[in-house]
Formats: structure tokens, C-alpha cells, sequence
């Protein structure tokens, strides 16, 4: 599947031919550099590694430096992998003009961390036990969470709370609202995981 990766920049909202305001979220797609093209017979599949982000080559190892050298372009900061229909070369430019005739994208993030959170913001639950017959402090509290007798142990993946946020995240079927080649911009219609700055993964 073909994509790039990007940065959100935030979100804004735009006004539709009828005259409807659309919220969404501004992405800076690429310019993303091709640093390794690999191929069945050397590595049992077909994918192209793309760049993404000037680094400085003094907080770059020396075996990246070499990968980087081989491709013919400068050290970047974020890599990533993705199926092109069409053949590419080491050190082609692909940009956000990529996305064109692409009606839908999905966006792979990673989302916002919450900390530790409780059952309550974190599954959803709407509390337990009711402010009398002792229960005043148990209305956030989670409950039973398995039988004492049988099986004596409890299930796994039972909710409880715990760390919330922080993990990849993929929001399928977004809509391309418009392409922006001039500041490498890409709009799309609705939210995308992560916090401003995060980078994201779009796939077509």
C-alpha cells in the first residue's frame, strides 16, 4: 500500500462548495526521500523505505550514515516502509502531490498519553454501589472483577485502570479534502491520532 509519512501540523475548518463548514486536521506530507528499495530475490518482499525530516549527521551512527551515503541523500530523522505499485529509485523525491486522486487515506499515529487513568475515563464504566448503606467513596470504583470460589483467579483482559493513551492508533477512511503542493500540505476531514508535532504514517 502506498503512503507517506508527515507531521501534523493542527487542525482549521474549511467551507465545502454547499457551504458547509468541514473540520480538519492539517498534515505536512514529505517531501520524502527513497533510501532502500527492496525486492523479493534479496529480501523475500517488495517495499520501499522513504525519509522523512532533515537530522544532523553528528547525532547519526555511522552504519546509518553509510545506509544514508548509499542512497545518495543527506540523514533523516524518521523512516518507514510502504508497497508502491510503481518502481522507484534510491534518492527519488516523492511529495504530498502523491495523494492527488486519493479520495480516502488512513492515518497511523501514535495517540495522546493520559497517564493512569481509572475504569470510569478509561473503559467507559458509569460507577457502581449508590451513596448510601456505606458506598459513599465506591461511585468510581470498578466492582467485582471475577468469582473468589471458581476459577480463583481472575480472566485476563478484564478492564481495570491503568495507563491510557500512548499507543499506535489507526483511523481508517479519511477524507482527502485538499492537496496543497506549494507548502507540502495535506487536509483531511475529521481528527488524526497524536498531540501537534507527532508523526503519522498515510496510507492510500
Amino acid at each position: 500500500m502506498p503512503g507517506l509519512l508527515g507531521k501534523k501540523i493542527g487542525m482549521t475548518s474549511v467551507f465545502s462548495a454547499d457551504g458547509k463548514n468541514i473540520p480538519c486536521t492539517v498534515i505536512e506530507v514529505g517531501p520524502c526521500v527513497v533510501t532502500q528499495v527492496k525486492s523479493v530475490e534479496k529480501d523475500g518482499y517488495n517495499a520501499v523505505q522513504v525519509g522523512f525530516e532533515e537530522k544532523s549527521e553528528k547525532n547519526t551512527s555511522n552504519p546509518l550514515m553509510g545506509h544514508f551515503k548509499k542512497a545518495g541523500t543527506t540523514p533523516k530523522r524518521h523512516l518507514a516502509e510502504f508497497t508502491f505499485d510503481e518502481e522507484h529509485n534510491l534518492g527519488d523525491i516523492i511529495t504530498v502531490e502523491l495523494f492527488n486522486d486519493t479520495p480516502y487515506v488512513d492515518v497511523v499515529g501514535t495517540s495522546k498519553g493520559k497517564g493512569f487513568a481509572g475504569v470510569v475515563k478509561r473503559h467507559g464504566f458509569g460507577g457502581v454501589g449508590q451513596q448510601t448503606h456505606g458506598q459513599d467513596d465506591r461511585l468510581r470504583k470498578p466492582g467485582s472483577i471475577g468469582a473468589c470460589a471458581t476459577p480463583s483467579r481472575v480472566f485476563k483482559n478484564v478492564p481495570m485502570a491503568g495507563h491510557m493513551g500512548n499507543e499506535q492508533v489507526t483511523t481508517h477512511n479519511l477524507q482527502v479534502i485538499k492537496v496543497i503542493p506549494e507548502h507540502n500540505l495535506l487536509l483531511l476531514k475529521g481528527s488524526v491520532p497524536g498531540f501537534k508535532g507527532s508523526i503519522v504514517k498515510i496510507n492510500k
